[in-house]
């Protein structure tokens, strides 16, 4: 019960800290004059996946590097397909060009590199400071590309401009305080309980701890939606997905005594996963610069799919192979041709629009 206890009242703080956190940095970013799009991709990505941060770097100086990995890899794979699955469902989601020509294939990018990095059964401290100095190097371009393209900065009821810059930043430092004291009371009570389950360090971060640190994403894009603000709506998950990699990933390898060790089923399973969740964003975003909610159930339904495996294959369950089947031969060739149909549709509307030569 103790655990448990600790658990409910390490998310609670780990979610108000990510209010605050997120609330307060968006307001001085307002002041610089940044546009939505990259405030979601930034301040406010980096801002909701500070809980994952600090988990996954709490857990690697513990030694418990299988969860550090897995709260990166199952808030990535959570991010996307329920994330905006919900977002979807709430309001149809537009996607910026930028999105599709830049960002994504970022996030793509960077999630092969994390398998090419784990190909070798881990991920070291040299290889941790090549992804935070990326980092650094794509945050300045996207502040950069934002200062000059000369929007100005959101000023939605989400994410107010209001209050001084020193109350600001003060309140900014009071969430990352109640962020690190939530992710150790958090962290405690979930391996704890998982370890009282029989669960692996893996697999409840894949699952529980991943979609607990996820929690501020979840609220922060579903607002956004319902206010109109989409691109920060989307912005957001793809942002998180970035830095969770580049940022929590890569301080978490640095901080880790002897690096973070991945286990075979990652580099076979879950780090698989992740790719192709990312890849899976570019036809859905690329065909009509939107994420419809017939879009939005399907990758709810993915993730359902997804924990239903990680599930049956912990308990040993003989339904995991049929589960198994279901994706390979069902699921997956039904969305494939979905969207090749769709992708064929517009390719024909556009011959058609563009008339017969002169």
């Amino acid at each position: 019960m103790l655990y448990l206890i600790n658990l409910v009242a390490g998310l609670a703080l780990l979610v108000y800290g990510a209010e605050l956190l997120v609330r307060h940095a968006a307001q001085i970013a307002a002041r610089l004059h940044i546009p939505a799009l990259v405030v979601g991709l930034t301040i406010v990505a980096f801002g909701t996946s500070a809980p994952e941060l600090v988990v996954s770097t709490m857990a690697s100086l513990d030694g418990q590097s299988a969860l550090a990995l897995g709260n990166v890899v199952g808030s990535n794979i959570y991010n996307v397909l329920l994330i905006l699955g919900v977002s979807a469902l709430v309001t149809p989601l537009l996607i910026s060009a930028q999105l599709v020509r830049l960002d994504v294939p970022i996030m793509i990018g960077v999630s092969i590199l994390t398998l090419v990095m784990a190909l070798d059964g881990g991920i070291g401290r040299v290889e941790g400071c090549g992804l935070v100095l990326a980092l650094i190097v794509y945050t300045a371009f996207q502040i950069v590309q934002g200062r000059r393209s000369g929007a100005s900065a959101p000023s939605s009821p989400a994410l107010p401009e209001s209050g001084s810059f020193r109350r600001n930043v003060v309140l900014l430092l009071v969430g990352l305080l109640l962020l690190v004291a939530g992710s150790r009371l958090f962290l405690d009570g979930a391996v704890t309980l998982a370890h009282m389950l029989g669960v692996s360090d893996l697999v409840i971060g894949l699952t529980i701890v991943a979609a607990g640190t996820s929690l501020p994403e979840t609220a922060t894009s579903i607002v956004a939606a319902l206010r109109g603000e989409r691109d920060i709506a989307v912005g957001n998950v793809v942002g998180s997905n970035v830095f969770n990699i580049l940022g929590v990933l890569g301080i978490a390898s640095i901080v880790a005594p002897a690096g973070i060790d991945v286990a075979s089923s990652s580099i076979y399973f879950d780090l698989p996963v992740m790719i192709a969740v990312a890849f899976a964003c570019l036809p859905v975003f690329f065909l009509n610069n939107t994420i419809s909610r017939w879009q939005g159930a399907m990758f709810v339904g993915y993730y359902a799919a997804y924990v239903a495996y990680l599930i049956l294959d912990a308990q040993h369950h003989d339904g995991i192979n049929m589960l198994g089947r279901m994706m390979v031969f069902f699921a997956f060739p039904i969305t494939a041709v979905t969207f090749g149909a769709i992708a064929l549709h517009r390719w024909r509307t556009r011959i058609r629009a563009r008339g017969p030569l002169p």
